[in-house]
Order: C-alpha cells, then structure tokens, then sequence
C-alpha cells in the first residue's frame, strides 16, 4: 500500500490504514480524535520513572536496557491512580503506541500545543536514537517520552496526551518559510497582549480540561508603547499578529527556536495540521500563539518584531478531515491560553 503513496506528510486515511495493517500498535484501542488531519496524538502508558538526568540509548541500544543497566532511575510511578510529575524533574515514561514502520516511512514527534503552553518540556525517545524526537525509516519498536516540568508541576494518568507524531513517506522540498511578527498592541488583543507563568503555583490536573481558574497559574501582562522586557528564565504566553491559516493541501511545522530572531526560546515547537485558521466563511485566521522564555539577559520585544518561523511541507494526498472538524480547542484562536483553563475573565 505504502509505495503507491505519493512522498509527502502521511493524512489522517493512510495514518488509519497503517494501524489497521499493524504499522501503528497500541497496548489500548485507540482513542477517539487521537488520529489528527496530519499526525497522532500519542498516549501516556501505566508508570514513569523519575530519573537523574536526561538520555539518548545510542545506536543498537534499548530505552530498557539504558534503564537496567545504570543509576539513571532514582524512583518508579505508577500513574494508574494519578502520580504528581513535579517542576525541575526528569522522568521517562513507556508510551501505549509502538511502530513497525515501512523502510520509507520515518516519523518526528513535537510536544502538543496544550503541553508546551503549561511549560512541560517533552521529547519522544525510540530504541537506538541518537537524536530526540525521531523516528529512523523502518524503525520497529516501543516509543517513550522524556518529561519535564518547567513552571508547573503537573498531575498525570495513563492515556494523557503530551506529545504527537507525524509521519513522512521520503524526503520532500520545503515549500515556504514565513516568519511571524509579534502582536503587543492594545488597539488589536485589548487590555491584555499576553501573559507570565506564576511560579509556585498550584498543582495542574491534566484531566481538567476547562477545569482550572487561570489566575493562579498566570497574570496578565500590558505593553507600554508596544514594549516588553523579557525576564530571564521566565515563560510568557504572547501572539503573533497576522491570522494565521494552514492551507488544506499543507501541513506545517512551528520550528523550536530560530536563532537569529533573537535572545528567546520562541516556541516549543508544534506540528500545524491542514486547515488550521482556515479562511472559511470570511474567518480571518487564527493566531499562532506563543511559548516564550528569555534566556540568559533581559531581552525587549517590540510590537511587530518577527519572533517564530512556520515552515510549510507537502502531504501525500488530502486528508478526510480537516484541523477544525474533529472538535479541535484552537481553531479560530487570539491569544489564548491552554485548554485546560477557563477563558480568561
């Protein structure tokens, strides 16, 4: 099946024909939305370990075997009744989804859009990576994900989604990079252009979406003419200013952190799915909303200053459902939070 398909990001029809052949596995049966427009929402297995630092396997080594055979593991989790993952603490935890990919098909993993703007840092890990959140061509195996709160310390059970896949048949050309300005104007996002994590703030339940009062978790932040002076080490919620739509025949990809725009880490990264902020019905787009953190000096922001970079790849064919149709949080979005808050009052 695979080599009939065009080179390209694989869509949501062929992501399903490839768990039906057996190519995407699960301990679980899938979950309902977990296969998106153009990528695969990846589920949190039974335990955790907590661990001392940070680790790729290496070439011809096992996630497990790294495990077993060092002092990495400070302590086990069992999620199954809910385990508190806590701020400044590295853990590793067994996914529910395993691959057995074609040799033309390799896969890249990015924090979801609800993870990275709660400040959780998340990289997928597969046997014998020597990079995170990569998945070589053909690759056969278990997938893990690396945790680790940033601000926030964080409340988690089994089948939480913190990360994503997307899968790629071949090497295509890039077909756009577009730079994103920063909004930090009263006259468009009103009194509020963004806002700073809080620290020691409460315990954050992933479950409770829509279930927790944003002020104990962020204050609200102003511009004064058009200025913002970023704290080192601190998170911010900020927007770009353009509306943002993902045409329907593209899927597109946030990068981490361009260099050369400036002393902040822009983004987590994120994968955009087909028809995000689609221009339907006279729609203006959605903002990308953004997950900032200054670095090592203060650094100014200024209103209309590019602060992220969206690169644009092809897909294989058209997906069956578009970003937006499957009950997505962000469709049509300004500066917003993550979904696990209320809409800011």
């Amino acid at each position: 099946m695979i080599d009939s398909i065009a080179d390209g990001v694989l869509p949501d029809h062929i992501l399903q024909a490839l768990a039906d052949g057996g190519a995407i596995t699960a301990t679980t049966p899938f979950a309902d939305k977990q296969i998106q427009p153009a990528s695969l929402d990846l589920r949190l297995g039974d335990f955790a370990y907590r661990v001392r630092a940070s680790f790729l396997p290496g070439q011809g080594r096992t996630v497990s075997q790294r495990l077993s055979e060092s002092d990495l593991v400070l302590h086990k989790l069992d999620l199954r009744e809910g385990a508190v993952l806590e701020t400044g603490c590295v853990y590793l935890a067994p996914l529910q989804e395993s691959l057995a990919l074609p040799e033309t098909v390799f896969a890249l993993a990015n924090p979801k859009s609800s993870t990275g703007r709660i400040d959780v840092f998340v990289r997928v890990i597969a046997d014998g990576a020597t990079s995170f959140d990569r998945v070589r061509a053909g690759y056969q195996g278990p997938l893990w994900v690396e945790i680790c709160p940033r601000t926030f310390s964080i409340l988690a059970r089994p089948g939480d989604r913190l990360a994503q896949l997307r899968l790629k048949k071949g090497h295509t050309p890039t077909l756009q990079r577009l730079d994103l300005n920063l909004d930090l104007s009263h006259d468009s996002l009103g009194p509020v252009i963004g806002y700073r994590a809080r620290r020691h703030a409460p315990l954050l339940d992933l479950a409770k979406v829509g279930g927790h009062a944003p002020r104990d978790w962020f204050e609200p932040l102003t511009a004064r003419d058009g200025r913002l002076v970023l704290d080192p080490g601190e998170f911010y919620i900020l927007a770009s200013q353009s509306g943002l739509s993902i045409p329907k025949d593209v899927a597109a990809e946030m990068v981490a952190t361009a260099e050369d725009l400036g002393e902040f880490r822009a983004h987590y990264a994120g994968f955009f799915d087909p028809g995000f902020g689609a221009k339907d019905h006279g729609s203006a787009g959605a903002r990308g909303v953004l997950e900032v953190r200054g670095r090592d000096v203060p650094f100014v922001l200024e209103h209309n200053q590019p602060v992220a970079r969206l690169i644009y790849e092809p897909l294989s064919s058209a997906p069956e459902a578009f970003y937006g149709d499957v009950g997505s949080h962000y469709q049509g979005q300004s500066l917003k939070l993550s979904k696990l808050f209320e809409p800011w009052s």
